[in-house]
């Protein structure tokens, strides 16, 4: 036939289903340039145009004579080879878009959402018309010429056709697949059955029995982005995963790391459960973060954890005091000095390895002294601290001996 593989092809589809005179119209016009002239082109993109003109149906005044009458000579060789009759001339063009799908079923493209005439090609490339074109409203396009290899371009010959022939031309390559993925533009997970072909999505449609491991998934996915700090901690779980990172420092062994890289990480294992229910980011405020940190533990080392790294220590006034572990390497304990009279030596944690920052403040809960060795403060550190704040705190007791003193919370009575 003297053709390029594509628009022999396109000839042989065109014959097997009893149209070979049109076949033989379209390869005739795609093996020559294109018989209107660029002003005209520019504004009329169907290839069905030029169709009319060879049968002389069609205005000429805009087209190039000379290759008009080419494309009619070649045409006209191709039904003589192909032992088309010349009664087949009176085929008409709606089977155009759907032979050219498919003789080119990797140029089916979609018409994008939005007013302008902007179409996605099934390998995922764009491509557009200008917005007075005559297929600028059509909704999937059968494009034979466009043009460069640009991220979206432009469309010089195509057909429109309907999605019964973007079926028949993509055949084996439309599939059916279960969707479960975060929308943005919704603001929650949604769970769809969708037909496609490659980038272009045919048809939706709400799919039911979702399992809720998958929506979990989808919405940690949407959780990623914006990071570990961005998720709904309540002060409860910052304390736990303040514990849990002091826990891993002393026996990473057992406790695992609880990092923003490391729970990033793992961000499906352990988050997806407590998202158990939820389908939009509004609800995930009433996710229990903290049991989900606990969940990655097994039941021995939930059990140890208290020992490990209480949440409070008893001083001896009788106050129980809430430890900081914002330092996993050296947790804290604020308290009032005179609360601590009588205790000789720095309280130790971690199974009585490490020991607590104590954090000593005034009676005005302002800070005066930090240490982690309580024995030798006592010897000297306190005198100092002493000789400062009993002018400025008469009604609290300073003694002269603090290991003998009787802790307290109060002040002493007026007049006292």
């Amino acid at each position: 036939l003297g053709l390029t593989p594509r628009l022999a092809h396109l000839v042989l589809i065109g014959a097997a289903r009893g149209i070979a005179t049109l076949a033989s119209e379209l390869a005739a016009l795609l093996a020559e340039r294109d018989v209107l002239r660029r002003e005209a082109a520019a504004l009329d993109a169907d290839i069905r145009t030029r169709v009319d003109m060879l049968r002389a149906r069609g205005r000429a005044a805009d087209a190039d004579r000379g290759r008009l009458e080419r494309v009619r000579q070649e045409a006209r060789a191709l039904r003589r080879a192909l032992g088309a009759a010349a009664s087949d001339a009176s085929e008409t063009l709606d089977e155009v878009g759907a032979l050219l799908a498919l003789a080119y079923p990797d140029r089916v493209a979609m018409r994008r959402p939005g007013d302008a005439p902007r179409f996605l090609l099934r390998n995922g490339r764009g491509a557009r018309l200008d917005a007075g074109n005559a297929l600028a409203r059509a909704e999937f396009l059968a494009i034979a010429d466009l043009d460069g290899d640009a991220a979206e371009s432009r469309i010089w010959l195509a057909a429109p056709l309907d999605e019964a022939a973007v079926r028949e031309a993509l055949g084996p390559a439309v599939v059916t697949e279960s969707v479960v993925a975060w929308d943005a533009r919704a603001g929650q997970v949604r769970a769809l059955e969708r037909e496609r072909a490659g980038a272009l999505v045919l048809k939706e449609r709400p799919l039911r029995d979702v399992p809720s491991e998958a929506v979990a998934r989808a919405l940690v996915s949407a959780l990623r982005d914006g990071g570990i700090a961005a998720l709904p901690w309540s002060d409860a779980a910052r304390a736990l995963r303040a514990r849990l990172a002091f826990a891993h420092h002393i026996a990473p062994e057992t406790y695992p790391d609880v990092s923003d890289v490391a729970l990033l990480a793992d961000l499906e294992i352990w988050l997806a459960p407590a998202l158990a229910g939820m389908r939009k980011l509004s609800e995930v405020a009433r996710a229990d973060l903290g049991g989900a940190l606990l969940g990655r533990l097994p039941w021995a080392a939930r059990s140890r954890l208290e020992a490990l790294a209480p949440t409070h220590l008893e001083v001896p006034s009788g106050s129980r005091i809430a430890l900081d572990y914002t330092d996993p390497a050296a947790p804290a304990l604020a308290v009032r000095l005179q609360e601590i009279f009588g205790w000789p030596e720095t309280p130790r944690i971690g199974e009585g390895r490490v020991p607590v920052t104590l954090q000593l403040l005034s009676p005005a809960h302002r800070p005066v002294q930090v240490t982690r060795d309580l024995a030798s403060f006592w010897r000297s550190g306190y005198f100092e601290v002493r000789k400062d704040l009993k002018g400025r705190y008469p009604r609290h007791p300073w003694p002269d001996d603090p290991l003998a003193a009787e802790a307290t919370r109060r002040a002493k009575p007026r007049g006292t």
